[in-house]
């Protein structure tokens, strides 16, 4: 399988973007858009970014719909994450140093992107077997959603460190990325529920 983002879905990108930034885009004009299981994932994840991922969610899905979609959201939420430790660690400043220079912030930040990438090609893997049909869709998806929903948590906590004590306060926006990526890892029975259908799958 290979895959890669057409001219098209990087347009519905960065719509996307702008458009959830400032409350547009429900989930019923999503649905009325009529848009392929591909084309919507690049929704979720800016979704996801947007901290809109809760409205766009769908319980009413098939199962590897749900988790492809929360995988996807997780993606988001992480690359925000990581977004936000970046802009603090390039303008904090402690002992007259940006505190990015400090590998105690810096090798934070490099997991952040590591992990968020690993998770991005999982979950658009499982967006991708999703819309086709794939015979391997139960398993991309439960791969996605349990790899991304831990990344996403790992992010956030790892953003919160690099914020120090702002990174803690209800003031801060990470907060709520962080709640909203404890509650997509929990959902269908944390991580290790969709490892122990994987496990079954490659012991077969």
């Amino acid at each position: 399988m290979q895959f890669a983002f057409t001219e098209e879905q990087e347009l519905l990108r960065r719509e996307a973007a702008e458009a959830l930034q400032n409350g547009g885009w429900n989930r019923e004009e999503i649905a009325a858009a009529e848009l392929s299981f591909l084309d919507q994932a690049v929704l979720f994840e800016e979704g996801g970014r947007a901290n809109v991922g809760e409205s766009l969610f769908d319980e009413s899905r098939p199962e590897n719909e749900q988790l492809a979609t929360l995988a996807l959201e997780a993606v988001g939420i992480g690359k925000k994450a990581l977004e936000l430790a970046l802009e603090h660690a390039k303008e904090r400043e402690q002992f007259g140093r940006k505190i990015g220079v400090y590998q105690a912030v810096s090798h934070q930040c490099a997991d952040m992107f590591v992990e968020t990438e690993l998770a991005r090609s999982l979950a658009y893997w499982a967006a991708w077997c999703v819309a086709e049909d794939d015979g391997q869709a139960p398993i991309a998806a439960a791969a996605a959603k349990a790899y991304a929903s831990d990344a996403a948590v790992a992010a956030c906590e790892r953003s919160i460190q690099v914020h120090g004590g702002i990174g803690f306060t209800w003031e801060h926006v990470l907060h709520e990325y962080y709640k909203r990526a404890l509650w997509i890892q929990a959902y269908g029975g944390y991580p290790r529920a969709q490892r122990v259908k994987i496990a079954a799958w490659l012991l077969d």
